[in-house]
């Protein structure tokens, strides 16, 4: 069996590092790509992976990272898109959302997993079949009035991975198209937040760390290396008769609704944290 090459956007750090070393660990040829460029060889160099920079909003770029892949290896069979954002806090509700960040959070987190699935799919039919694995967040599939644009960018991900799915299946590409869902997963990412909350909230950020830990049924954070697993499953053989299927990942969350006991927590993000008195005071 020919080895499985991958390609994990946002591989630098946080979740697309743990994805990309998982994949490794199962035997894949991985190429990571980020923004962060430094970063990015660091991280490749450290693990054995292949880095390309790569915005993942910019269209001919992608054509260009596809296009690099296959030359190196000779095929793709994996894509991971996990490069994503969450965006400011400071302005997130409905009411006093900024269009600006708005469409910058839709760029990244929608239009670079649409870019990214219309460039695997040549390539993926060219080897023969693979798996594209899109990664949305539990803030896709419940109300966010404090994260807004993130958790509707999340929820678009969500839809367009149904939709690369049924395209893949109804014309026999032998391609699977598949999202995974975090919670609360502790990565730089997530820490950023809880630090932001705590200012907004006037209260140490150790507080805002533990009721995030406390409030997932299963009582601690998801890992990185959790999702990871979520990942390679669904890039494995293992998966060869699952498509367009949803994936969550959050320690009962989303599933063990009723576990939650304060009314006051809203999802931020992808997890829950308490909501400030007033978001419209709440400064970056």
């Amino acid at each position: 069996m020919k080895t499985r090459v991958a390609l994990v956007t946002g591989g630098a750090m946080g979740l697309g590092k743990a994805i990309a070393q998982r994949l490794a660990a199962d035997g894949a040829r991985v190429v990571i790509s980020d923004r962060q460029r430094e970063l990015g060889y660091a991280t490749a160099a450290g693990a054995g992976l292949t880095f390309l920079e790569h915005d993942v909003c910019d269209e001919v770029r992608w054509t260009e990272v596809v296009q690099a892949v296959e030359e190196r290896f000779g095929r793709l069979n994996i894509l991971v898109n996990n490069a994503g954002i969450l965006g400011p806090m400071d302005a997130s509700n409905p009411e006093n959302s900024r269009l600006a960040d708005w469409r910058r959070i839709f760029s990244v987190n929608v239009e670079g997993v649409f870019l990214g699935c219309r460039a695997a799919i040549p390539a993926m039919r060219r080897a023969g079949g693979g798996s594209i694995i899109n990664l949305s967040s539990i803030a896709g599939l419940r109300a966010t009035p404090v994260a807004m644009a993130y958790g509707a960018s999340k929820a678009a991900v969500r839809q367009l991975t149904k939709s690369v799915a049924q395209h893949c299946a109804e014309q026999k590409l032998n391609i699977r198209c598949n999202s995974v869902h975090p919670g609360d997963v502790r990565t730089p990412l997530w820490d950023r937040q809880a630090e932001e909350v705590a200012r907004a909230l006037g209260v140490p950020v150790e507080e805002v760390i533990e009721e995030g830990r406390t409030d997932c049924p299963l009582g601690d954070f998801t890992r990185p290396e959790d999702v990871a697993a979520a990942v390679a499953f669904l890039a494995s053989d293992g998966a060869r008769h699952i498509t367009g299927t949803q994936l969550i990942v959050d320690g009962g969350i989303f599933d063990c609704e009723s576990y939650r006991k304060d009314s006051r927590r809203v999802v931020r993000g992808g997890g829950a944290v308490r909501s400030p008195p007033d978001d419209s005071s709440r400064k970056e």
